[in-house]
């Protein structure tokens, strides 16, 4: 196939034909996920995307913790630390159980834990 370079992008290739190839348009269109799920995945990559809860997340695949654990061992603020838990647990996360006096936070379930393995082990290529 024919290529050549956009006026606005010197390093990306667009195709310089008119072809629509129906067979993969039909395959894109019938196994494309609704837009509530698009709309679920955005605000799991906009939870994501902030640095801290990085660390938060990174923090809880190691060990259930407390609020006040969390900001002792990244150096915040309990003020701080449970605004981003809010955020975490609103994507779903981060789960939380309290036992007596004390909420405990963890990763919602494997899927979490497999995702933020996996993102470690490509960065890591």
């Amino acid at each position: 196939m024919a290529y050549k370079k956009r006026e606005t992008d010197s390093d990306a290739p667009v195709c310089s034909c008119n072809v629509i190839h129906d067979e993969a348009v039909r395959l894109v269109r019938e196994n494309m996920p609704s837009d509530g799920q698009f709309q679920k995945l955005s605000m799991f990559f906009k939870a994501i995307s902030d640095e801290t809860r990085i660390k938060l997340l990174c923090s809880l695949s190691l060990s259930r913790m407390c609020v006040c654990d969390l900001a002792a061992a990244l150096n915040m603020t309990v003020s701080a630390v449970s605004h981003q838990l809010r955020i975490l647990r609103q994507a779903q996360l981060v789960k939380c159980e309290k036992e007596g006096k004390v909420v405990y936070y963890s990763l919602s379930d494997d899927h979490v834990t497999t995702v933020f393995n996996n993102a470690f082990e490509h960065i890591s290529e």
